[in-house]
C-alpha cells in the first residue's frame, strides 16, 4: 500500500569489503544508526535481506506515537514516573526530528485513543489524569466515533517513504547500502553473506521481528509476532482525520490524504498462531479486520491490499538495546512501537558504542 513504485532497488553486495561499522537491517532503526555513525565520521556499510523498509519498518500502520509500549499511566506504574516522563518527552522530540528528516512523509494531526468498553473509558481517564499531572499534552475526546483521548503531539506518516528518504540521505553522505544481501553467519565481527564478507570493527543488528533468530541468545527474552493489516480504495477524504487506537491499541486505523483507509489489529484473536516468524496473512485475522472495517467503521470500499509484518516483543515492553557479544550490538523488539522508539534506540546505542555514553540507554531501560 505504501509503495509508490518510484524506488530503485539497492544493489547486491559483490565480494568482500570492509568498514568501521556494519549495520544489519535497513529499517528506521538501522538507517538512523547509519546516520548517527556517519555524523561521527564512521565508514559504514548497511545490508538487508531484502531492501530498504521491507520489513515492519515499511509495512506498519503509519503511526508516530509518543511514549513507550505501555499507556502513560501504566508506564508510570511499571517503570517509575521519572523514567516514564523522560521517555515520553524524548519521544515527542523524536517525532519532530522524524518530521524534519522526512517532511513529505509526516502529518502532524495528532491521534485518538478510543475506548471499546465502559471499563476502557475509565482507563482512558486514568491515562488522562497521569498525563495532565506531568504537564503532558492531552485532551478528553467525545465524538460520533466514540470516547477517549486526543493526543495532539502525535502524527501520521508514510513509513516506507520515511525509510527511503533516510536511505537516500545516508547514501549521499557516503554510506554503502546493499539489498538482497542476507546475513548468513556472524563470525565475531565478520558479517558473512551469500555474496561476500563484510569485515567490520563493530556490528549493529537492527532487526525487530526475527531478532531472536539472528541472535539466539535473545530467544528467551524476545518473541516474534505477526501483525496484520488491510487497506481499501479511497473513500471521502477527511472521514478519519487522525490515526486511531482502539480496544487498548489492539486495533488501529488511519485514512491517508488520498482517501484510502489502512486498518490493522486482532493479533490477540489469532491465538498462539500469531506468535510466528511467518509474515503471511491468515484468513481468521483478515476476516475479523474486514468485519471491523464494515461494521465498526462503516466503510464498504473494496479492499485492495492485505499484508502482515513481523515484530519483536519483550515481557517488559521495553526494547533490546545492548551489546550482546564483543563489538556486536543489538537494537529491536519494540513490542509494536518501533517507529519512534527505534530512532531513539539508535541514537542511544551509537552513543554507547562509539563514545561510551550510556545515559541514553539508561533513560530507556533504567
Amino acid at each position: 500500500m505504501w509503495d509508490r513504485g518510484d524506488w530503485t532497488a539497492l544493489p547486491r553486495m559483490r565480494g568482500d569489503c570492509s568498514a568501521h561499522s556494519c549495520v544489519v537491517g535497513l529499517g528506521g532503526t538501522g538507517l538512523t544508526l547509519i546516520a548517527e555513525l556517519l555524523a561521527r565520521s564512521e565508514n559504514v556499510i548497511g545490508i538487508d535481506a531484502r531492501d530498504v523498509g521491507a520489513g515492519a519498518a515499511g509495512r506498519n500502520g503509519g503511526f508516530l506515537l509518543a511514549g513507550c509500549y505501555d499507556f502513560y499511566h501504566d508506564a508510570v506504574q511499571r517503570h517509575g514516573r521519572e523514567r516514564a516522563r523522560d521517555i515520553y518527552l524524548a519521544s515527542m522530540t523524536e517525532i519532530e526530528r522524524i518530521r524534519q528528516q522526512a517532511p513529505a512523509a509526516v502529518r502532524r494531526v495528532g491521534s485518538k485513543r478510543l475506548a471499546a468498553t465502559p471499563e476502557e473509558v475509565e482507563d482512558c481517564r486514568r491515562q488522562y489524569e497521569a498525563l495532565r499531572a506531568d504537564a503532558l499534552p492531552v485532551q478528553w475526546y467525545r465524538g460520533d466515533d466514540g470516547e477517549g483521548l486526543f493526543l495532539p503531539t502525535d502524527a501520521a506518516f508514510d513509513p516506507l517513504m520515511r525509510c527511503r528518504t533516510l536511505a537516500t540521505q545516508v547514501r549521499a553522505e557516503g554510506a554503502r547500502l546493499f539489498g538482497h544481501t542476507p546475513l548468513l553467519q556472524l563470525d565475531g565481527t565478520r558479517v558473512i553473506t551469500p555474496h561476500g564478507v563484510v569485515h567490520a570493527e563493530r556490528v549493529f543488528i537492527a532487526v525487530d521481528g526475527g531478532l531472536d533468530l539472528i541472535l539466539p541468545e535473545l530467544s528467551g527474552r524476545v518473541r516474534t509476532a505477526r501483525l496484520q493489516m488491510l487497506a481499501t480504495e479511497a473513500v471521502e477524504p477527511g472521514r478519519i482525520p487522525c490515526p486511531v487506537y482502539f480496544r487498548e491499541g489492539y486495533e488501529y486505523w488511519q485514512q491517508l490524504p488520498d482517501g484510502r483507509v489502512a486498518l490493522g489489529g486482532f493479533r490477540d484473536h489469532g491465538g498462539d498462531g500469531e506468535w510466528t516468524h511467518d509474515a503471511t496473512p491468515s484468513h481468521a485475522v483478515q476476516a475479523l479486520l474486514e468485519q471491523h472495517l464494515r461494521q465498526r467503521l462503516g466503510i464498504d470500499a473494496p479492499i485492495t491490499h492485505r499484508w502482515a509484518a513481523s515484530a519483536g516483543y519483550t515481557e517488559t515492553g521495553l526494547p533490546v538495546v545492548e551489546q550482546v557479544r564483543p563489538n556486536v550490538w543489538a537494537a529491536g523488539a519494540y513490542s509494536g512501537t518501533g517507529n519512534v522508539m527505534g530512532a531513539m534506540v539508535a541514537r542511544a546505542l551509537v552513543a554507547a558504542a562509539i563514545e561510551g555514553d550510556i545515559s541514553g540507554v539508561r533513560r530507556l531501560l533504567g
